[in-house]
């Protein structure tokens, strides 16, 4: 299984240490990912391991093994209820690795540990921001929407209404304490052409709810995934046509224009803005894009 992972071109995998190692199999699971994580792959961008929660009294000796992998990146953490508990794998990673979490390291060239946070019952969720800001290291939440339904008694449905709430309250917060990862819920559907529309449709809602990725529990899911999250072709003409008439609109003194008959202020040209980043990370040809809308005006 880690041996098949080699063969991805994901922008994270995470490898386990909770819920699929039995209490008897953690001590050798811990050394199996320390001793996978010698070498890095080449479609991986970011390593990481999901520890044990810290109430369960097994994320001491997790991360005490996995920090010693030269090729980590990340730490996922389960079931933070609290703040404490970030701060309790922040005092860890920063004992442990003290030449990677200081004022030099990234000047160095050596980044941080960073640290994913699994949202999963309504204590996380009544307590968010509080969570936000308990780790300088924490980049990103997670819904994990099963323990999440089983905190509440909820059952999953289609439709996904019963986690609206969740889902909305974790993408807003991520956006207000500026945590670049906002992942939505695992698609338990994955086989057939049925279950990759049940997983399409998950993406495409988690996006509109402002999510920008999505669990995977199969390598079957990833094309589908990446997919919707890259921004399309469309959606980049779109950005880079009001990208380059606002600059024209700009040298003209005009705050407002409109394109397409549709109004274009200050913050549909944000949002422009942030589609051609995100696309030039997903590495699409954002240039020459711009070179066949370099004679866009402001209407």
């Amino acid at each position: 299984m880690l041996d098949k992972s080699r063969s991805l071109d994901v922008d994270c995998v995470a490898y386990d240490l909770e819920d699929s190692v039995t209490l008897g199999k953690k001590p050798e699971a811990r050394r199996n990912i320390r001793q996978f994580l010698q070498y890095r792959s080449a479609g991986i961008k970011e390593n990481a391991v999901r520890i044990n929660a810290v109430q369960t009294g097994l994320a001491l000796d997790d991360l005490t093994e996995v920090l010693k992998a030269p090729n980590l990146d990340a730490i996922v953490v389960p079931k933070v209820n609290s703040p404490s508990d970030l701060s309790f794998v922040t005092d860890v990673i920063r004992h442990t690795l003290p030449e990677r979490h200081n004022e030099d390291s990234s000047k160095a060239g050596t980044p941080p540990i960073t640290i994913l946070a699994l949202v999963e019952s309504a204590k996380a969720i009544t307590d968010l921001g509080s969570i936000c800001k308990a780790s300088p290291y924490l980049s990103g939440l997670i819904f994990a929407a099963e323990d999440f339904a089983l905190d509440l008694s909820l059952t999953r449905t289609p439709s996904l209404l019963e986690f609206l709430f969740a889902r909305s309250a974790i993408a807003t917060s991520c956006r207000a304490y500026n945590l670049t990862s906002i992942i939505d819920l695992v698609c338990t559907s994955y086989k057939g052409a049925e279950g990759q529309r049940t997983l399409e449709e998950e993406c495409i809602g988690g996006k509109r709810l402002g999510f920008n990725g999505k669990q995977c529990i199969h390598p079957s899911q990833v094309d589908v995934v990446q997919k919707t999250f890259t921004p399309s072709g469309e959606e980049l003409q779109w950005a880079v046509r009001i990208s380059v008439a606002n600059k024209k609109a700009d040298q003209q003194g005009r705050g407002a224009w409109t394109l397409d008959g549709q109004m274009i202020d200050a913050p549909v040209v944000g949002k422009a803005q942030s589609i051609i980043k995100k696309a030039e990370t997903c590495g699409l040809d954002v240039t020459s894009v711009t070179e066949k809308w370099k004679y866009q005006e402001p209407e």
